[in-house]
Order: C-alpha cells, then structure tokens, then sequence
C-alpha cells in the first residue's frame, strides 16, 4: 500500500469514502510522522485525540452505511492564529502564552463540521507579523527543504504560515490552514513547493482570527496541490453573521468546477512587475509560465497597474496602523501573561507586561502605526496611504477591462537562509513585493509551484483574479500545475 502520509486530502477523502483504508489508519500515520519532525518546530501544540475522535466517527459513519462528511477521515494542521476550543492558542506570542480560548473560530468550527480532524496548532511569525518564521516566541521553523550546494544551512519556510507551509511539505499533514495580511499564504507556498490561495477578502469569516490588520487579513488554504486547495476552501469558506466584512454568499463547488483548458481567457502580464535586479531565474520562470497558459488556451495581453510601486510603502502603514489599534488590547488585564511589578501600577502593569510579552517586530509595528495616527500625521500618512490603496485597487479595475486573471511571480527569490535578512527589515518586507498589491485590493490570489532554482529550491508563480473569481484563479494554477508538472519534494533529514 502506498505511505498514507503521500496521499493529498482528496486521495485521503476518496479512500476513506471507497474503504481502501481506514480513517484511523490515515490519523496514525499523520500523528507518527508529526512527532518524528520535532526538528522543524513547525507545530506548538499537537492534538493527537483531536484527530482519532474525528477519524474514529469518519470509521464509525462509513461502517454504519451514513453518508461521509466531505473532509471525514482528513487530519490537518491549524494555524496558531485560529482560536480553538479548549487547545492553548497564542499567535506565537509570549502575550498569551497559556491563553485556551472558550470558544471555536468560524474557519476552524466549519472544517470540523465538515469532518476534519487536528493533528496540532502550527508555529507562525507572531502575530502574523513577518515573511520568515522568525519572530515566533517558541523558535524559529525550519524549512523542510535544503539548498544542494553542499552546505547545509537551515532556510525559512516563509512567513507568517511557515509552520503551515513547512508541515505540508515535510509530509506531516496534508493540508493545512492559513492566514494572508500581505502575502502570508502565497510567500511561504512558494518558498515550499506548495500550493496556497488568499480568496477574496469576506470569502472567510475573520471571527475568532487573532487580528493583525482587519481589513486585509484573509484565511485560506495551503495543501499540496490545486485540487486539495479547493476542497480545503469549500469548507472554509462561508457567511457568518458574526463577522461584519463577511460575505453574504454561497459557496461556489470549487472543486467540481476545476478544468486546466483555458481557452478563451486572457491573462495580463503586469509591466511593473519587472522589478530592478530580478533574478534571472524568476524571469524564466514567469516567461514558462506564460507560455504554459497559452498553451492551455489563453491569450496574453500586457498590461499596467501603475501605482504598483507605491503599495508596499503603503501597506507598512496601513497594516501596521491597525495593528496598533488592534493589539492595544493585550495589557494583562484580561487574559494572557501580566506582569506586575512590586508596588506598580495600572500603567506601569500595562507597560511591564506589553515590554516582555511582545517580541521586537511586534513593537517596531506597533510603534510605526501608533505614530502614523498620532495628531499631526494621521493626515500625512494613514489617509495618505488609503489614498494610495484606492488607486491601486482602481488599476486593477482597468486591468479587468482588458484581462480575466494576472499572472506574476510570487516571491522575488527563493527561500533564503534563517538570519540572512532578519537584522535588515527593509530587505525581509520587501519579499512581500508581489503578494501586496492583491491584498489592499482584497483580491483573490494563489501561488503555484513552477520549478526548482539552480539550488534546488522551489519557485512559485502567483495568479491573481477579479473579486469572486476564486474558479480562475484555480483553474488557471491547474492549467500551470498540470503542465509543470512539479514532483519535487525535500529528502528527509529531520
């Protein structure tokens, strides 16, 4: 029989369903594999009984002639970010360290109600703060993947779902959840030779999501490959009347609606993405790419989103000004760590106890957004920057009068070295280049793996579509997958 921890979620699903094995089978497998990989710190918390309640009902359900659930007998991995009942959640923050919430995120609710099961909470940048995993409170995770130079370096898995990205390709779940403020889906997908799409913003319920910014972050899914993509969305996705950016649709059958013939599609070519010192590579990569879909059917066009250069300055002011408001609520009084030193007071509780829980990207955040909506610059930055925002989502407007979906790199490079850029900011939130501009335009977006770099590393192409449009955003990372053909995957040595 064929190792169950290769199968993808619709291998598992449709093998469970036709009884070629066991759902318990499929949740022994994942929890071995899972604490065999402790190298890679990629998960916080695991949730072994988590998994084997929910494949022991998947078991029970098909033995007594029911009806699966569409996710029973698939055990996943759930992002740090995610509030789950009863199981510690800290965002990877030292701030709530300990915290176990009362109550179920809408997302993670949903893919238990579908028949999910949890291997465990992974590792993240805290607070979905960073492109590298790590600024995380319990250790950085390590990528899966080593370059083939001889040296043997521990590299990112990207940032902030690296512990997402780097469980799915390291095998130890076969999919898993997600969150994408800038590009926290789509960067670590590429940098790990999988796949991950950000939907349309309100496609995903945000309650119960530790907020980082409110109006761009997203949740979605990170999984091996395309198909597995749409199934782990379907039963994410969803209205929810406790979130106020939720979206009051149905969910589309993404799955059921995959096709990789894209004939009578037009795919724009972005000018602006050809960026100052790209590697030569990307650019091959992008250029195989776009004769990829033209041989799927599409036409190629080119065209200009000429505030592109303006997002990222944009997006490290909106983001983190809503970060600031957003984690003003952590002062020790109610929940997580506090610190209370001897004869203090409130502001001195509040102020001990926000200096040692948070880490140092946190509070250089924190610090920038509370200065851009300080008196006196709220005008010169904050409105400025959603100014800039509105320009760019209107550039995307006038590409859609011209195309259906954008076809891009993901990330300006391959996976780099832990430490090679965490003392130079700048540097790290420049790997967010291309995976902004879709994000302050709440636009759906996936990234692909398309080939491997001269050193043995995957790179990732980005397709970025109209709002709602989740179905060409897949179908067109079908029609790339398809004849990519990526097989790729890191040799064991955790």
């Amino acid at each position: 029989m064929t190792d169950l921890t290769d199968l993808g979620i619709a291998g598992i699903r449709d093998g469970v369903r036709d009884g070629s094995f066991k759902a318990r089978e499929v949740a022994d497998a994942f929890i071995v594999k899972v604490s065999q990989a402790q190298a890679l710190n990629a998960f916080l918390v695991e949730t072994p009984e988590h998994a084997i309640a929910a494949a022991t009902a998947a078991d029970t359900a098909r033995e007594a002639g029911e009806t699966l659930k569409p996710l029973a007998g698939v055990p996943i991995g759930m992002k740090d970010l995610f509030c789950t009942k009863g199981v510690t959640t800290t965002a990877a923050s030292h701030i709530l360290e300990g915290f176990t919430p009362t109550y179920e995120s809408t997302v993670s609710q949903n893919l238990w109600d579908a028949g999910a099961g949890m291997l465990g909470k992974l590792n993240m940048d805290q607070f979905a703060m960073g492109s590298s995993n790590e600024t995380s409170a319990f250790g950085n995770v390590i990528s899966p993947w080593k370059r083939n130079d001889g040296g043997n370096a521990s590299l990112a898995p990207g940032g902030s779902s690296g512990g997402s990205s780097s469980a799915v390709a390291a095998r130890l779940c076969p999919g898993a959840t997600g969150t994408d403020t800038g590009g926290s889906i789509r960067q670590p997908a590429a940098f790990t030779g999988i796949s991950g799409i950000k939907p349309t913003y309100g496609r995903c319920s945000r309650w119960g999501t530790i907020a980082f910014a409110s109006s761009l972050d997203q949740a979605g899914p990170m999984a091996r490959d395309v198909r597995d993509c749409a199934i782990l969305l379907e039963a994410m996705a969803g209205f929810d009347a406790k979130d106020g950016t939720s979206l009051q649709l149905d969910v589309p059958k993404w799955e059921a609606g995959l096709s990789g013939n894209l004939n009578g599609l037009r795919v724009g070519i972005p000018k602006e993405y050809r960026v100052d010192g790209m590697p030569e590579e990307i650019e091959a990569l992008w250029q195989q790419g776009i004769d990829w879909l033209k041989d799927a059917g599409a036409t190629i066009v080119e065209v200009s989103l000429p505030h592109t250069k303006y997002a990222l300055p944009a997006y490290y002011i909106i983001a983190p000004a809503e970060a600031s408001s957003n984690l003003a609520r952590y002062d020790g009084v109610r929940y997580g760590i506090r610190d209370l030193p001897t004869g203090a007071g409130l502001q001195d509780m509040y102020a001990a106890t926000r200096a040692d829980g948070f880490g140092p990207e946190v509070k250089r955040r924190i610090m920038i957004g509370t200065y851009v909506l300080s008196a006196g610059f709220y005008d010169a930055y904050y409105t400025q920057a959603q100014k800039v925002r509105t320009l760019i989502a209107r550039d995307f407007e006038r590409a859609w009068e011209t195309c259906d979906v954008l076809l891009t790199p993901t990330a300006p490079s391959a996976a780099f070295a832990l430490g090679e850029k965490s003392a130079d900011p700048i540097a790290m939130y420049l790997n967010d280049v291309f995976t902004v501009p879709s994000s302050l335009a709440g636009l759906p977006a996936m990234s692909v793996p398309g080939g491997l770099d001269k050193q043995g590393l995957p790179l990732g192409l980005q397709i970025i579509g109209k709002p709602l449009d989740e179905q060409g955003v897949l179908n067109a990372g079908l029609a790339i997958e398809q004849r990519a053909g990526f097989v790729a995957r890191p040799d064991v040595w955790w």
